[in-house]
């Protein structure tokens, strides 16, 4: 095989590996990177999850799937908590949800992640 046709395969091979994030580190987040989820969510969870997290936000309707009611009981059991941060990080397409649900790359890493995890739990235990 001559070697321009071997080095196209494997970079064709190679072009659909991306890069996992980091994991996060160890240990409950602290006060200020719980505000910074607060803060986040506002700016870039809100206008589809809406403030109270219950799937209506601004930008919700004629999104298909719509975005999750975080209220939702059943949604709240059937998911763990590091496949919420997993969603946080590299969003939906990624897994093979939600393509409307995007990625924070700019959070990968970072205990705000699971400080953004803790926020959506918060949702599924009030009314």
């Amino acid at each position: 095989m001559r070697p321009l046709p071997l080095l196209l395969a494997l970079a064709l091979a190679l072009g659909g590996c991306r890069k996992a994030p980091p994991p996060i580190p160890p240990g409950p987040p602290t006060d200020a990177e719980l505000a910074a989820a607060e803060a986040i969510y506002r700016e870039r969870c809100s206008n589809c999850h809406g403030p109270e997290g219950r799937g209506d936000g601004a930008s919700a309707q004629g999104l298909v799937p719509p975005p999750r009611n975080y209220h939702d009981p059943v949604f709240q059991r059937s998911v763990t908590d590091e496949h919420l941060e997993q969603i946080i990080e590299v969003g939906g397409a990624e897994l093979k949800l939600s393509a409307s649900m995007p990625p924070n790359p700019d959070l990968w890493g970072q205990k705000v992640v699971r400080a953004l995890r803790m926020k959506v739990r918060s949702f599924g235990s009030s009314p």
